[in-house]
């Protein structure tokens, strides 16, 4: 799981998690989590990084790396035991130890032409199809889209990288776009769940499902652009 900071003051990150997830101290179940900071406002002066460590597992996140840090808190993130990522998400490690230099060996005859490489084609990832219902404490993951033929208990979970669709009653917590693909969405025939959540967009339903969706043919989706988009739940007729 990715957490994309916008702040590092963990006052102001506590009130955005309590709104966010409703004050749920169980909201999570202790998932490794990475520190995007690449959305960061502006550069403060130090990181209260036991402060934030502290905070993420009160909501039984486990913080394991950093991604997009400034190279000024490199050395903070480090010494609490956060590894260290760069844009491509490989370990930055330290520098080898210089080794005597060896002479060069003569460099090979290059060709006149060289023979055009093929792109590689990116295969689909495939559709994950549930044909029995999940029960409380189950969780389910695709990496394309999923199918729920059977439906989904409260106190269950799924998750996908594409789009979730359930043919039965969707309780428990359904999340897809889970690598951040903001064009995924949440399709239900009986709409009731816990939580839904589109590319880390999150809605709970603590007051209850809306009257016009729950029960309902619904469809959830990000609408708008950037940070401004808003997660949106609507019967399916009404689209």
């Amino acid at each position: 799981m990715t957490a994309r900071l916008r702040d590092t003051d963990p006052m102001r990150l506590a009130d955005a998690m309590h709104t966010l997830l409703g004050g749920m101290p169980d909201f999570f179940n202790r998932e490794a989590t990475i520190l995007d900071f690449a959305e960061l406002a502006n550069t403060p002066e130090r990181i209260d990084w036991p402060g934030i460590a502290s905070l993420l597992r009160r909501y039984r996140l486990q913080p394991v790396a950093v991604s997009n840090l400034p190279e000024a808190f490199i050395e903070g993130a480090r010494k609490i035991g956060l590894a260290v990522l760069d844009a491509d998400n490989a370990s930055i490690s330290a520098p080898d130890a210089p080794v005597a230099a060896a002479p060069a060996p003569a460099p090979a005859a290059t060709p006149a032409v060289e023979a055009p490489k093929a792109a590689p084609v990116a295969a689909a990832e495939p559709t994950l199809i549930i044909d029995r219902p999940l029960r409380s404490g189950q969780q389910a993951y695709a990496r394309g889209d999923l199918v729920l033929l059977c439906g989904v208990s409260h106190g269950a979970e799924v998750i996908a990288d594409g789009s979730i669709h359930c043919y039965g009653p969707l309780r428990g917590r359904a999340l897809a776009g889970a690598q951040g693909n903001s064009r995924a969405r949440v399709f239900s025939t009986n709409f009731g769940p816990e939580l839904v959540s589109i590319a880390g967009v999150y809605r709970t339903f603590e007051k209850g499902i809306p009257e016009s969706v729950a029960g309902k043919t619904a469809q959830a989706w990000l609408k708008g652009e950037g940070d401004n988009q808003i997660l949106t739940i609507a019967p399916l007729q009404a689209l």
